[in-house]
């Protein structure tokens, strides 16, 4: 099973900034992670960049028990 980082709004939206899930795509372990965090966590994903090992991934990557897939939501802020 592959590592999932979940960070920021993806993070507080799952209640967990970590996780092992199964999958053999990106794809496929989004779904799972979609399944077990429900729809708040499904609503925060289609704004998140993917990335496998420090690169960006999408759906269609493949990936292997190793690998560590982490979910990055945009940042926003500034200086007042």
């Amino acid at each position: 099973m592959a590592i999932l980082r979940l960070f920021a709004s993806a993070r507080e939206a799952a209640g967990v900034g970590r996780d092992e899930l199964p999958g053999h795509t990106v794809g496929e372990l989004l779904a799972v992670a979609q399944g077990r965090y429900g729809s708040a966590f499904t609503a925060v994903l289609g704004s998140c960049k993917i990335w496998v090992n420090g690169e960006s991934a999408d759906a269609d990557t493949v990936i292997s028990a190793r690998d560590e897939v982490a979910v990055l939501p945009p940042v926003s802020g500034g200086a007042v």
